[in-house]
């Protein structure tokens, strides 16, 4: 496939960070959580007094070496971006927007599919949210085994994780999102159906 030009990634990891906010907005307003290090930032804010955005930047920063080291500076950058996006939008839209009266198993459907889509949008113009998903990347790269099998099990084992700390039906909505949204990433984000070049140009 013909790369994407400088202006298209841009308006690209904008967008998908935007959607993947309002999926994170999703999720808070039914107390859920879902998979990746955004599941896990979602679990320790209900266990810590920090924010959402501070505890996503801490949980991604880690693995932006393994994005720097493996796919290159330009998706390394593009994904710290896209997670800083992330952690400013869900802090910008929480005054202005309030989700009050919120079926729970709807908030975890639109969740799961708004995250799925942002996450969908910034794979494919060179970037990720950073964190677990830089990691299933990187093993769709190196083993072709696709995003969304990789991110299922990690997604699981976050969980699973929560069985300690969270009401059992607010595990029951949380593991609705993560199977939707990883239902969105294995079926539209294979190996060999689109390919980008994860370059340091």
């Amino acid at each position: 496939m013909e790369k994407h030009t400088f202006q298209e990634d841009i308006i690209a990891m904008i967008t998908g960070s935007f959607l993947v906010a309002q999926g994170i907005m999703f999720l808070q307003a039914a107390n859920a959580i879902t998979g990746g290090t955004a599941g896990l930032a979602l679990l320790l804010n209900h266990l810590t007094p920090y924010s959402f955005g501070v505890l996503y930047l801490l949980c991604n920063t880690p693995f932006y070496w393994l994005a720097w080291k493996r796919f290159g500076q330009r998706f390394a950058l593009n994904s710290f971006i896209s997670g800083l996006l992330v952690s400013l939008f869900t802090g910008l839209f929480s005054p202005l927007v309030q989700l009050t009266d919120t079926n729970p198993v709807y908030a975890a459907i639109s969740g799961g599919l708004l995250m799925g889509l942002g996450m969908l949008i910034l794979f494919r113009h060179r970037s990720s949210l950073g964190g677990f998903n830089v990691f299933c990347l990187f093993v769709q790269d190196k083993l072709g085994i696709s995003v969304g099998k990789t991110q299922l099990c990690i997604d699981a084992s976050i969980v699973c994780a929560s069985f300690f700390y969270l009401p059992p039906e607010t595990i029951a909505v949380s593991i609705l999102s993560a199977a939707v949204l990883n239902v969105v990433l294995a079926m539209n984000h294979k190996p060999s159906r689109y390919c980008v070049t994860y370059g340091s140009s």
